[in-house]
């Protein structure tokens, strides 16, 4: 097994390929803090240095168990995290403002028992609040010392270039990231988000290369899926609902290519991730050791273009077999209000 490193965004900040992403460790998958140790253990002695979290990740707890994962190597490891997302009841408690922002960056230092974060991004963005304020705020806590760098994650490309300029024009820093989806299901940033930070020289690290769970080879057509995802929303896997036959067929025609390579379809799928030139690394987030085990598996796996002509011939660039957004969409979408003029004035 061969872990390649590159530089995240312009930084100077070297990262592993793979990414380790904590979402699973904690209440919401794994509930055992000892085995999400070893399990970030085993991902650092195999090469990876850069591990990803959130704080509303099982209510803050994933944090907690990265902070006892790192806490005696905690140097050798590029930390990131994020904010957004509510994680009690109440006002103000959620969101990109100052307000907000000063209060969570310090939750997460504790939790992640550090004094520092070598990446901190916006979750989503929020649209309550000027870009400005947020890019304000973040810039004030990279010359405190308490994040290096700053970046946004599921921004479209418009407010990408937006964000961009702003810092710009404002003399703020500027966002050195961005988390997109991505994975051979759902290629949509491929149009304009990857473009766009490939030219604004931004790193990206994709989240959900295997596509929600899709691409582990536990779903298949046919086959009742009981693996953990297909429990916790069941609706996304279930085969007899029509949004969902794109995804099905697409990953017959994966696994049939991974066979045929001598590979596992997570395998395949996490190479064909790292593989884009504006790709810097792909979160993988295993909850238990098998899965990452399985996952490691794929690190010095390459692509020939043979394979990736294949790729293209399954699901084409730029398209997306499913809604990546999920449960999550734009204001310009979500409400109702920013998509129909006043009854008076129709």
């Amino acid at each position: 097994m061969t872990m390649r490193y590159r530089v995240l965004g312009g930084t100077g900040i070297e990262v592993s390929h793979h990414c380790l992403g904590a979402m699973m460790f904690g209440d919401v998958a794994n509930k055992d803090h000892d085995e999400g140790v070893r399990i970030i253990h085993r991902a650092l002695d195999a090469g990876i240095n850069f591990v990803d979290t959130a704080d509303m990740y099982s209510a803050g707890e994933s944090e907690e168990i990265v902070g006892k994962a790192l806490k005696d190597r905690r140097d050798d490891v590029v930390l990131a995290t994020k904010v957004h997302f509510p994680l009690g009841e109440g006002r103000n408690r959620s969101g990109n403002s100052r307000r907000y922002v000063v209060r969570a960056v310090e939750d997460s230092l504790r939790r992640l028992g550090t004094d520092w974060i070598d990446l901190y991004q916006v979750h989503r963005p929020d649209y309550t609040t000027d870009i400005e304020e947020t890019l304000s705020v973040l810039t004030d806590l990279v010359r405190d010392g308490k994040i290096r760098a700053f970046g946004c994650s599921t921004f479209p490309a418009e407010e990408i270039v937006e964000a961009y300029h702003v810092s710009m024009n404002r003399g703020f820093l500027r966002f050195r990231t961005e988390q997109p989806p991505y994975s051979l299901l759902a290629r949509g940033i491929e149009r304009s988000v990857l473009p766009t930070c490939r030219r604004l020289g931004m790193g990206v690290l994709v989240w959900s290369p295997l596509a929600g769970g899709f691409l582990t080879g536990k779903h298949r057509r046919g086959a009742a899926a009981e693996a953990f995802r297909s429990t916790l929303h069941p609706r996304r896997f279930d085969e007899t609902l029509p949004e969902n036959a794109a995804k099905f067929d697409a990953v017959e025609q994966f696994a049939k290519l991974a066979d045929e390579m001598g590979v596992s379809l997570p395998a395949l799928a996490i190479a064909f991730a790292t593989t884009h030139p504006a790709v810097t690394s792909a979160i993988t987030g295993p909850r238990t050791m098998e899965q990452l085990e399985s996952l490691l598996e794929g690190a010095s796996l390459v692509l020939t273009d043979d394979v990736l002509d294949r790729i293209d011939e399954i699901v084409p660039p730029g398209v997306d077999t499913y809604d990546v957004q999920g449960w999550w969409k734009p204001a310009s979408l979500a409400d109702v209000h920013q998509r129909r003029r006043p009854l008076d004035q129709r």
